[in-house]
This record gives C-alpha cells, structure tokens and sequence, in this order.
C-alpha cells in the first residue's frame, strides 16, 4: 500500500494542492467543488478534528482522503451534512487496503452519506445508494435567456416567463446577477435562509457561527477548482431570491437558496434554478449536481442521475460496532420516512406545525426537531399532468399550486 502521511488541510503545501487539483482534473468523478482543497480548508479553519490523509506513491502524491475525527477515532467524511461529494480523490489507477488506510488516520469507523460511486474499495461498507439528480450543461448562445428555457424545458417555459413578466410589472424590471459580489445580498440569503428553517421546523444552520464564518469565506474564494458564487433575482433594486453555492471550472454545486417569503407567488425558487442553470452553461459549467433527495423539482429540471453511497467504513474495534448500533437504525428510520411520501408528509407537516410555534413564540427556543426529511416539506406529485406545473419546495404544498422549488441540499439545508 502507499505511504500515508496525515495533515491540516488548511496547512497543506502548494505542491500538495496542486497535486490534488491535478487528480481533480484527470478524473470527471473528481471535478465536484466539495471534492476541492479549498472546501476541505474551509472546513478545517472551523473543526479541530478536520485532517487529510495523502497516500504517496514515491515521492508522488497520488490520493487526498479529507475527513473529520473526534477523541475516540470515530470519523466521518469532511463536512458531513453540508457536503453533497465526498471521495477519495485519486489519480487514475490508484487504490487502497481500506483497513490500513482507516489504522493510518487513526479511524476505527469512517461514516459517509455523499461518496461518490467511483469508490471501489469503499464499496463492501456501503449500506445504501441514492439518487443524486443533475442537470448536463451546454455551451449557451447570443439567443437569450428566453429562447434557452423554451429549448431547455418547453413544460416550464410558458409558465415561468409568465411569472416572470408579472412580477416585473408588479416590483419592476427583472435582473439576474449570477455572479454578485455584494455581501449585503449574502446576508440577505442568510436571514431568508434561518427564517425558512424557523419556519419549516428545521435546525437553523445559520444560527451556528461557524457555518455563518463558513460561507463567508467560501464566498471569498475565487480559485479554478473553487469559487464561491453568490446569485440574485431582482425584481427593480429589490432581491427576490438568492443562492450561494460553490463551482469548480466545470462542476456547479447549488447549495443553500432562498426567497422573499412575501413573493412566493411569482415561484421565486424555480426562477433561481433555471437562470442559475443558463447562466453557468455560458459560462463553461457542464454539470450542475444538485445533490441527493427527492424533491419534485429536482425530478422535473434533471437530465440523468449521479449515484451516492451512504455507509460506514470499519475496522475490528469496539468503538466502530458501538458507533454502527446507534448511528445505523437512525439512518434507516430516516431513510425508510424519505422514501415512502406517506411517511414523509406527515413528517413533514409535523416539522411544520413546529416552525410555527417556534416562529410564534408559542415553544421554548431550545426545543430540537428534526428527522433528516430535508430542507422543505415533501412536494405533492403533479396531478397536473403537465411538466413543472406546481412544484412546492419550501412552501406549504397546495393543488395546482405554481412552481416553488426551494432548493435547499439535502440534509436540513
């Protein structure tokens, strides 16, 4: 097996990063911006634990496994619950003995939930594999956003930009920035974000600081491999939706989106997606991966599906049976609500009677909920039968209700 060596990511040398981007590079399963060093850094600045494992072939570093580890080596996949790739990222032909390399970090257990299917030798811990829809990307032309959409989703076009055009004589000329530098737009993004989460019942992300440091210095990164990008939909000066994820040279990743709640009507969500998924196919993106979960909107604006396993690498300790035994039943209790929509709903509508009387002061602040169900209630089918017609994301489901999509990551985001 290779040499490993263990690291700070944030500390690691630009021969090691450039070693990395390059594996990134020879590889389209790599080419994911949460597979970068630089989300791997983000992450590190915050958590003690975060550290990276560089497998050396020679004096040739040749694969970079980020993860995070607590005092009793039980470790998981760098940014479990907000990342939505996760890997060993390798050059081609590179493999590994899994026991060996969990001994060399100091793991007895290695929990996943986004790893990538490349990863044969992870393959024997894989409990479950999911879906993760995507949207496949072409170079865009001079005709216009208009004339893309009609191309792109003639079910939705006639819809949308009749939103569109109402909600500019309504607040005033529409304007889409997909690459706004203001960070007043980003805390615009947060507060949105923590008053959906309030509302829908779910941990509020961005009541942790952390998380706020976080996707503030993301949004600073400006690199090939990564960039942070922050996007807006403004009706006149006033933001109607907004979204910041990160993007490599080829990959887009969405990531936390929200939106006016007073505007809900327009279908402020399904606005964002579709400008962001036009303006990043014109700018040389060709892949946007919007993560694992079943949502209505995903399976409307997807064009194929990515695979992710979920799971638990181990070796013989006593720390990784105890670690298996209570992590593993609540991964299929919340697997078993996500799958079936006559669990989830319910689910769902309970998480949403919480947001309400937490939003209205009527339960204790530290009252916790949660069942991994998402970011949104669980959108109803079409009955419609018409492509995009009523797609919900974070607002309450109704019949015949017009495009939301909410577009928060799985995972409560």
């Amino acid at each position: 097996m290779s040499t490993i060596t263990i690291h700070r990511p944030e500390e690691l040398s630009l021969p090691l990063r450039r070693s990395w981007h390059r594996a990134m590079d020879e590889s389209p399963d790599y080419a994911n911006p949460f597979l970068a060093p630089e989300f791997a850094a983000g992450i590190g600045r915050h958590r003690g634990g975060a550290r990276v494992a560089v497998l050396h072939e020679g004096e040739e570093a040749v694969g970079f496994l980020p993860y995070e580890r607590n005092a009793l080596g039980v470790g998981r996949a760098i940014g479990l619950g907000l990342s939505d790739a996760q890997a060993l990222v390798h050059r081609p032909g590179v493999t590994w003995d899994t026991r060996e390399l969990l001994r060399a970090c100091g793991l007895s257990v290695f929990e996943f939930d986004h790893l990538v299917e490349e990863q044969k030798p992870f393959g024997a811990y894989v409990t479950g594999t999911f879906a993760s829809p995507a949207i496949d990307l072409k170079d865009g032309d001079d005709a216009g956003y208009a004339e893309w959409l009609r191309g792109a989703y003639p079910g939705l076009a006639k819809t949308t930009l009749k939103k569109e055009r109402r909600l500019a004589r309504d607040l005033g000329e529409m304007r889409f920035v997909f690459d706004e530098r203001d960070p007043a737009a980003l805390r615009t993004l947060m507060r949105w974000k923590s008053a959906q989460y309030r509302r829908t019942g779910r941990m509020d992300r961005f009541a942790r600081p952390w998380i706020v440091e976080l996707v503030e210095q993301l949004f600073q990164v400006r690199e090939e491999h990564f960039t942070g990008v922050l996007s807006v939909v403004y009706a006149g000066d006033r933001p109607v939706a907004a979204h910041f994820g990160p993007r490599s040279r080829t990959v887009f990743a969405p990531w936390f989106t929200a939106y006016d709640p007073d505007l809900q009507y327009y279908s402020p969500g399904l606005i964002m997606h579709l400008r962001m998924a036009e303006a990043a196919g014109r700018d040389g993106v060709r892949l946007m991966d919007l993560g694992r979960g079943d949502k209505e909107w995903k399976d409307w604006l997807k064009t194929r599906e990515l695979r992710v396993g979920e799971g638990f690498a181990v070796r013989p300790h006593p720390v990784a049976t105890a670690h298996r035994l209570w992590r593993r039943p609540v991964r299929g209790l919340r697997n078993t609500v996500l799958a079936h929509p006559r669990l989830r709903e319910p689910a769902d509508r309970l998480l949403k009677t919480v947001g309400t009387l937490r939003t209205t002061g009527r339960m204790g602040s530290g009252t916790s909920t949660g069942t991994g169900t998402g970011s949104g209630p669980a959108p109803r089918r079409n009955t419609g039968g018409q492509r995009g017609a009523n797609a919900q994301g974070n607002s309450t489901p109704q019949r015949n209700a017009s495009a939301q999509g909410n577009a928060a990551p799985r995972r409560e985001r």
